[in-house]
């Protein structure tokens, strides 16, 4: 439920915060210790109220009201509580560790300051607000409802998909006759296991070659023993059998089903699992009898398909959307009988409104239906221009609505707020996975638990909306990780009309343009477009509560920060004129945590900024900004400091001195070393949080290069010993960086090691070894390719992306032997290379090139072969010169020879003619680079 889950999305981090107050010395007044813990008191009970009512399917108006009151009360509360906090301590800097002496120095002055800032007289309106909602929630008697409630059961929206005409089914040709090859493979061979089938997305069954066969649906709340009963149903069996079968218990239920089945060969469809417990509790009814008995699972959770296939003959199938063929086919199949019978003047608008439903067959078929009997093009246009709305408003699409609701209702409270916020992006937006985690942290919505700091729980949620296919994973890396994500336009119109709905966020610019007749303030902003009457607008609108400012626009919101009391997350990337904008006042902004000025062209920051204390993360990259405020250091709490200029853009930002007293630095990216001060680069060193770093490094030859290599080096050698996982250089010149074979100890916890630059090492660095057992992404530029060289990185154990370059083409055939390289998954050789048997065994990605003239001493063999895992290749021919076309056509068509009986059916990309010089190979490299750099900063 939207509203509850809204509501948690404030009360957690506000029951946190009063706890952290109880425990400081705030507490030694004893007013104060008890109005902050009647606080608390209250509105713990309420969080277990609204809790308990986020059980309900569908929650009665008055329910709705009184959640909707608390999620205010508790924004109110937390902003008076915050403001206290900050005017206590007069607004000054105060270090992690100086919080006791904080209130120690400021006690003195709290009996006035009530007076001064009108904090009693809001806390005594607080406590009035509470009183009110406590009483109401009784008059409404709401706890009855809830009781009533439980009791009744929804139709399934899904119940007509059941029985639908094969011949009215599209895009299951390939699916349905794998199924069939699986279902009936070893029925007559030796091997007669059982196998279970899990299906991610989708449904599927025939009933075919077996002796018995089972449809059963589980949903959201499985009942067991009605679960088997239906089977033992759908069975044949003596009519004893089932004698007394009301009053048999779930353990008898399965015993008796495991009894039945014993000596069939049985094929059971298992639909709609929403949890591992859910399988756990009725797997073992399903016995292993060796008749080749099959069991196919429906689920719409990936790591609920796993866990069914545990077993080594078992299988897990992930359901893909509708190609534009099969969607065309549906599409006008169900609208007009036929694709033939579309009016030519409907076929754009169709494509559009197809667009939009992404393939989705349940989309498709509820907007077709919709369209059915609407012959006119400017009711499609109305249509395609108001699905979003429709989703609440039309009854057609009804079906749809409570489907997507489904899942929705599924996610736990806290997914549900994560997921919300994702409305603040526009339709079709990539949303950058280390973009949107850091903003959930400085919004409040994620807490440490069970030993995981709040970047990885928030990992983890990213990483479960996808899991549970509520938002489409981007840039999927060979770590099998998503570095992004997008939101399918169905289901992001459906969290847009529960988070208006539910005053979660507010929107300029999409369609939501009237601000001035709301039902509360606002609460978070997100401006997708921008013109001066809706300027007006913003102008006359109270923004004091506004928590977080998105804007995605071009055009900027001026003179307006001193509004904005309560924000916590501002962020403006890609607004592409802010140079013009007037920040003046930043500083007031005293509660942000988040401050982006991505790719926003300005050259200098406001000088306000160094009195933003609680800033977490600043994001400063893609501009023109070359020295940071001196004072930039007092911010201590910051985790995140961003300035990287572009890939190809030198930068010149200073390292600020100083900088060891930003202790909790996680993540720096993008100062120059040489520019900075010794006494800077030193400082690095200490920063025993710090993760990754990314540097520029340029000005070889001078004696103030060498100066800083050697501080340089003596910092990493310090940050080899804490926690650095992930080492990026980048020099735009050929600055020798062989000084790195001194780097010791080893950084046990490196993860990522790039060079960018066009210096090639004479040798194979000494600390790049098998004992680096972390090391998984690694690209360097070596003056030679060796078969050392290779041996050295073929047993390094975690390597699953590698790019190497060398200086010159070697004509010597280097061989990738048997056993090498065990976990990398894409690769990238500017070698002459051979791939025997056993090498390689989990490559997806090979980027290779062949020099031509070779083939007469080599021939055109590669071992592709050999590689089962390929799934791309891209080969760059060179002629070196002297091949003549047609000696590139003979080796582009032996090499797809190759490759075509590959089982896999890698995807092959032959480049051409490429002339040997240095700019077509970075070009080569480039492509690589673009998926192995995606975000490389925030990794």
């Amino acid at each position: 439920m939207e509203v509850v889950s809204a509501s948690h999305g404030v009360l957690g981090p506000l029951l946190g915060k009063l706890t952290a107050l109880l425990a400081n010395e705030c507490t030694r007044l004893k007013s104060v210790r008890r109005e902050i813990r009647s606080l608390r008191s209250e509105l713990t009970s309420m969080q277990a109220a609204v809790q308990k009512y986020s059980m309900l399917q569908d929650p009665d108006v008055q329910a709705k009201a009184w959640i909707s009151l608390v999620r205010e009360l508790a924004y109110d509360t937390e902003d008076v509580i915050d403001k206290f906090i900050h005017q206590l301590g007069d607004g000054g800097h105060q270090s992690q560790s100086g919080f006791k002496e904080f209130f120690r120095k400021t006690i003195r002055g709290f009996k006035t300051l009530g007076s001064r800032h009108g904090i009693a007289s809001q806390i005594d309106d607080l406590k009035v607000r509470v009183k009110e909602v406590k009483e109401l929630k009784n008059s409404y008697k709401l706890d009855d409802t809830a009781r009533s409630t439980y009791e009744h059961s929804a139709v399934d929206p899904r119940l007509s998909a059941l029985f639908v005409e094969e011949t009215h089914l599209v895009g299951i040709d390939g699916p349905r006759d794998d199924l069939i090859n699986w279902l009936t493979e070893e029925e007559n061979s030796s091997a007669k296991h059982r196998r279970v089938l899990s299906i991610v997305g989708g449904q599927s069954q025939d009933p075919r070659h077996f002796d018995c066969h089972a449809f059963v649906s589980v949903s959201q709340q499985p009942n067991v023993k009605k679960i088997m009963k239906d089977v033992i149903s759908q069975v044949p069996c003596k009519k004893d059998f089932t004698e007394d079968i009301d009053t048999w218990d779930e353990k008898k239920f399965i015993g008796k089903l495991r009894e039945l089945l014993q000596d069939k060969r049985y094929l059971i469809i298992i639909d709609d699992i929403w949890s591992i417990l859910a399988w756990d509790a009725i797997k073992y009814a399903f016995p292993e009898n060796n008749f080749s008995s099959r069991i196919i699972a429906t689920t719409r959770i990936v790591d609920v398909a796993r866990s069914c296939c545990l077993g080594g003959n078992d299988r897990m199938y992930e359901m893909e959307a509708l190609s534009d063929l099969h969607s065309k086919k549906l599409f006008f199949k169900r609208t007009f009988g036929s694709e033939d019978c579309c009016p030519d003047v409907l076929k754009e608008v169709s494509n559009e409104i197809l667009k939009k439903c992404g393939g989705l067959p349940l989309a498709i078929i509820s907007i077709s239906s919709l369209l059915a009997h609407k012959p006119f093009k400017d009711e499609w246009e109305k249509v395609r221009r108001s699905i979003g709305s429709a989703l609440d408003k039309n009854r057609s699409l009804e079906g749809m609505n409570s489907i997507l609701c489904l899942s929705y209702n599924d996610l736990p409270t806290n997914l549900k707020t994560c997921l919300l916020y994702l409305s603040i992006f526009p339709e079709d937006y990539v949303i950058e996975r280390e973009r949107l985690v850091r903003r959930w942290i400085a919004e409040g919505f994620i807490c440490e638990e069970r030993g995981l700091s709040k970047q990885e729980v928030a990992e983890n949620n990213f990483y479960e909306l996808i899991n549970k296919s509520m938002v489409q994973p981007v840039d999927v890396g060979y770590d099998g990780k998503a570095r992004a994500c997008q939101v399918h336009d169905m289901m992001l119109e459906l969290i847009i009309s529960k988070s208006i709905e539910d005053n979660f966020i507010s929107l300029v610019g999409h369609g939501q343009t009237d601000l001035v007749n709301r039902d509360g303030p606002i609460r978070r902003l997100s401006v997708q477009h921008i013109d001066r009457e809706l300027i007006s607008v913003l102008e006359n609108q109270d923004l004091s509560h506004v928590r977080s400012l998105t804007v995605i626009t071009s055009s900027c919101i001026k003179h307006l920060f001193a509004k904005f009391e309560t924000l916590r997350v501002l962020d403006f990337e890609d607004c592409d004129n802010l140079q013009e904008y007037d920040m003046n006042g930043i500083d007031k902004l005293f509660q942000l945590k988040y401050l982006n000025l991505r790719n926003t062209y300005i050259s200098e920051l406001p000088s306000g900024i160094v009195r933003l204390y609680d800033l977490e993360t600043l994001d400063l990259r893609d501009n023109f900004i070359e020295e940071l405020p001196s004072r930039i250091v007092q911010l201590t709490k910051l985790q995140y400091l961003l300035v990287r200029r572009g890939r190809y853009r030198s930068n010149r930002t200073k390292i600020p001195d100083g900088i060891a007293n930003m202790n909790n630095l996680r993540v720096i990216t993008g100062f120059n070393i040489t520019n900075s001060s010794l006494g800077a680069v030193e400082e690095l060193g200490n920063l025993t949080n710090l993760a990754m770093l990314h540097l520029q490094l340029d000005g070889s030859g001078s004696e103030k290069y060498k100066r800083h290599e050697e501080m340089l080096l003596s910092s990493l050698c310090k940050l080899g010993s804490y926690k650095l996982q992930s080492l990026w250089i980048v020099s735009h010149d050929s600055t020798p960086l062989q000084f790195l074979d001194s780097w010791s100890p080893l950084p046990s916890c490196l993860q990522r090691f790039r060079m960018t630059t066009s210096y090639y090492l004479p040798k194979m660095p000494k600390w790049i070894a098998p004992a680096l057992a972390s090391l998984a992404y690694l690209n360097i530029n070596l003056v030679k390719a060796t078969e050392e060289n290779l041996r050295i990185l073929g047993e390094m154990p975690a390597l699953i992306s590698l790019l190497l370059t060398f200086r010159t083409n070697q004509e010597e055939r280097r061989h990738i032997r048997g056993h090498g390289f065990p976990c990398l998954k894409e690769l990238y050789i500017a070698a002459n290379l051979l791939f025997e048997e056993g090498a390689l065994p989990k490559l997806e990605k090979l980027d290779l090139p062949f020099v031509v003239p070779w083939a007469k001493s080599y021939g055109f063999y590669l071992g592709i072969g050999h590689l089962p895992c390929l799934k791309h290749a891209t080969i760059y021919l060179r002629n070196d010169g002297d091949a003549s076309s047609s000696g590139n056509r003979a080796t582009a068509a032996a090499i797809r020879n190759e490759a075509n009986p590959h089982s896999n059916h890698p995807r092959l990309i032959i480049f051409g003619e490429i002339k040997e010089n240095e700019e077509d190979s970075d070009t080569n490299e480039e492509e690589f680079e673009k998926e192995n750099d995606t975000n490389e900063e925030e990794s």
